[in-house]
């Protein structure tokens, strides 16, 4: 399976720890489309399918956009409205980011959309009720636990496989996580974003393969922007800097290399396959007695500039 995070790329968490907020979104200039349509030409080529996690603000300022990606015939799914992690929101504020994207999405698209993927892969144990929400709101898939170390995310004890995620309060959902590679009794990242730049391209094609013949998950995901190493420099601290950049100009050669090799196709079409497989089920986080709106714990509560503007920040018309 390949996916696309459909965002822009002054969007990404490092560039809000280093100070791009919301209502500052509009100063940056726009490099989105070419990058889309770049992706889509590939996907023709090859005759290959994915599922674009697309963002409810890049949706609302660029319709046409998400529209020619649902005619192209890939899944169109939800990246939340906003792009903040999880652990920023409360469960009444995520379930109006799902709610609202999907009304959104499916009102451009015109499919239906049944997939999700948290900003920044921010479902951990701390924010496992984020997991209850899902299965409530009716989504069929989410793929937002990824079962590694990492300092802003990950969890290192949940399954490599495509399996049934289990919330505090009894929630199931199916859940695919991204692609890993098993060595040292560690589970290595090697699925997309930054480790697919890094990381030489055969490594990725191996662990697809072994990931195939183990029966493990082999989700692959990219973000538009990079195909874009021309895109302007962010005011990142150092190693984020060093970690958005790293590869960029290669990573059009590396998608390349592998639509040529392996057959992608998007989740929406595997789906009941998937469904109809999955028997391992693995419970997330601690029992949260009610979803009343409140922050549980681990999550923090919207700061007051937040709360006194609009739900996404400066979404625009």
């Amino acid at each position: 399976m390949l996916s696309f995070d459909v965002e822009e790329y002054f969007q990404v968490e490092a560039a809000a720890e280093a100070g791009v907020g919301h209502e500052q979104w509009k100063s940056f200039p726009k490099r989105l489309a070419p990058c889309v349509d770049r992706i889509l030409q590939l996907l023709a080529d090859h005759r290959a399918s994915a599922t674009f996690f697309v963002l409810g603000w890049v949706a609302r300022h660029e319709r046409i956009l998400i529209r020619q990606i649902a005619e192209a015939g890939h899944e169109i799914a939800s990246h939340g409205m906003s792009h903040r992690m999880i652990i920023h929101l409360t469960p009444a504020e995520f379930r109006r980011e799902l709610l609202d994207s999907r009304r959104l999405l499916e009102d451009i698209s015109g499919q239906s959309v049944i997939g999700y993927r948290a900003p920044t892969f921010s479902i951990t144990h701390q924010t496992a009720w984020a997991l209850d929400v899902l299965a409530e709101s009716g989504f069929l898939y989410d793929s937002s636990i990824f079962p590694i170390h990492h300092d802003r995310y990950g969890v290192p004890d949940a399954p490599t496989c495509v399996h049934r995620a289990v919330g505090p309060a009894g929630g199931t959902i199916l859940e695919i996580p991204p692609l890993t590679m098993r060595m040292m009794r560690i589970n290595w990242p090697v699925g997309g974003g930054g480790y697919l730049r890094l990381l030489p391209v055969r490594v990725i094609g191996r662990a697809s393969r072994a990931a195939k013949h183990y029966r493990r998950s082999s989700m692959l995901y990219l973000h538009p922007w990079e195909l874009d190493p021309d895109q302007p420099i962010l005011p990142m601290h150092r190693v984020a800097r060093w970690r958005h950049r790293l590869g960029l100009g290669r990573t059009e050669g590396k998608l390349r290399w592998l639509l040529m090799r392996f057959d992608f196709s998007d989740v929406r079409q595997c789906i009941n396959a998937l469904t109809s497989t999955a028997q391992q089920r693995h419970v997330y986080g601690q029992r949260i007695e009610a979803f009343d709106g409140s922050c549980p714990q681990g999550a923090l509560p919207p700061t007051a500039e937040y709360s006194q503007q609009e739900p996404y920040g400066s979404l625009g018309p």
